[in-house]
């Protein structure tokens, strides 16, 4: 994931010179940047790209069931192959094993934020009054629409641009908010103002000051 986000991010500033293949006559310069440059790439290009990625899961850096996760024998330094040897330093070898997962969490969720948003703005970031031709423009005039997020929809659903299945979603969100809203206060009152007095049930002899609150409470209900 970070050298996935790392190459999202150079081709914005840096392209090789020259041509990428050039019995197609195609320049780096060319490529579009972002999910785009797949549709470029000939069909010999992701072959190989299946044949690196297979060749360094099944070979190179292979997991050995006898080490700890991620350390590979013929791993060294950033992963590189034969790069470097092993940190002797303890303290020095868990600081940066802590920061590589730290980093490499923070990777993927970048990683994942650029295809999202590249699929659906057709670019990776940007000035979102840039994308006039999405399709969520059609609701973000809406009431709900707040700062600082603007229309929030991270899952894509209105990304087809469907009014009535916008509605139908705006009227189901409604209703669960108002729900949401009543049994929070249910679990809240009872802690703070108490119960009421006498019996909830009186043929099983069950006083509401019986009845515990949160979840416990369903098992006493008749």
């Amino acid at each position: 994931a970070m050298i996935a986000t790392m190459g999202y991010i150079t081709p914005e500033y840096f392209k090789f010179p020259g041509f990428l293949a050039p019995h197609l006559g195609l320049e780096f310069s060319q490529v579009p940047n972002g999910l785009a440059a797949i549709s470029k790439v000939p069909s010999a290009g992701i072959a190989q790209w299946v044949f690196f990625v297979g060749l360094i899961e099944t070979g190179f850096l292979k997991q050995d069931p006898s080490r700890a996760p991620g350390d590979f024998a013929n791993g060294g330094t950033l992963g590189v192959p034969n790069a470097g040897g092993p940190i002797e330093n303890e303290e020095a070898r868990k600081r940066k094993l802590n920061a590589e997962l730290a980093n490499g969490r923070l990777a993927m969720m970048a990683i994942i934020g650029m295809f999202f948003q590249d699929g659906l703005t057709g670019a990776a970031w940007g000035d979102w009054a840039l994308f006039t031709a999405s399709p969520l423009r059609a609701f973000e005039n809406e009431l709900g629409v707040q700062d600082p997020v603007g229309f929030w929809d991270p899952l894509g659903f209105t990304a087809d641009g469907d009014v009535t299945s916008f509605k139908r979603r705006r009227t189901v969100e409604l209703k669960h908010g108002r729900i949401s809203m009543l049994a929070t206060m249910g679990y809240i009152t009872p802690e703070i103002t108490g119960k009421f007095p006498g019996d909830l049930s009186p043929s099983a002899g069950l006083k509401f000051a019986d009845v515990p609150n949160g979840l416990a409470a369903i098992s006493k209900v008749p």
